[in-house]
């Protein structure tokens, strides 16, 4: 049986501040930190995904963090695909132009280039600390199975190397029917670690909750069971809470998908006030109770 890490997808966010999960002491990034990493072993960092990190902020990031702590990285939107504002890219990259969104095609393809450069070098202080776990690429919901997108998917494992990229997909093309063998078969073809994801059905981006390791490194993200999954409000997609019950029929899955991978990481990505934190602490309680 491969290792099981448990942590949460933001240690920052505004409502987790205001819950009273931090204790008083905890009253800088610093230190707020540094509690998190007492806690939980790992932890995805999502704001990456709205803008590029920059160097100097990995840096204190690893220096804040014990030995063995471990960062999971979230793609920049703009390499996933995703529309992302102008104001988000760097800003000596940024187009001439009226949108307010752009993607990968609006720019001219140095620019795109330069990006993707900056990003990964932008994670060379977590890398040399021993201290980045794996960069998340979360695709959209009209990123279906066909031969260019494979085709994109094994680009993005040859821009990272020696860095790893685990995919996370938003489109049921990828599991319906003799589809869903395919899609795991391409990943374990090439390496690339599939998330499994835990989210609401019946909606665009839904995808079943299909646990399966395509490689060494097996990922399981909880999004929730909001009911209000389609709303803008962030907080209202992702504030759902899970009951022990509902944790306590996940940790036998979980332990079976160690079984397939030498490690397996579990964020909770229901950030909202302490939900994910909470359910973090249940979780990582429930598996150690089945060793």
């Amino acid at each position: 049986m491969g290792t099981i890490e448990v942590g949460t997808a933001s240690w920052t966010d505004r409502t987790l501040l205001d819950s009273g999960w931090y204790p008083q002491t905890a009253n800088t990034p610093e230190k707020r930190l540094a509690y998190y990493a007492r806690q939980f072993p790992v932890v995805e960092v999502d704001a990456t995904y709205y803008g590029p990190p920059a160097e100097q902020t990995t840096r204190l990031w690893a220096e804040r963090t014990p030995p063995h702590f471990t960062f999971n990285i979230k793609a920049f939107s703009l390499l996933t695909g995703h529309p992302t504002k102008v104001s988000a890219i760097y800003k000596d990259l940024r187009p001439q132009t009226e949108k307010k969104n752009v993607y990968p095609g609006d720019l001219p393809p140095q620019t795109y280039e330069e990006i993707w450069s900056r990003f990964l070098s932008a994670l060379d202080p977590l890398q040399q600390a021993g201290k980045l776990g794996a960069v998340l690429f979360q695709f959209p919901p009209w990123f279906g199975i066909r031969r260019s997108n494979k085709e994109y998917l094994r680009e993005v494992a040859a821009r990272c190397a020696p860095l790893r990229p685990v995919i996370e997909l938003r489109n049921a093309s990828w599991f319906e029917g003799a589809n869903r063998n395919e899609t795991l078969d391409f990943l374990r073809a090439y390496r690339l670690p599939f998330v499994c994801v835990d989210m609401p059905q019946g909606h665009r981006s839904s995808v079943p909750p299909v646990l399966a390791a395509t490689a060494d490194l097996a990922v399981v993200r909880f999004h929730g069971h909001s009911d209000k999954w389609t709303s803008k409000d962030i907080h209202e997609k992702y504030g759902y809470r899970y009951s022990r019950d509902e944790l306590a029929q996940w940790a036998p899955k979980l332990r079976a998908l160690a079984d397939d991978a030498q490690h397996t990481q579990v964020f909770m990505n229901n950030c909202y006030r302490d939900y994910a934190q909470s359910n973090a602490a249940d979780l990582q309680a429930l598996l150690a109770a089945e060793t």
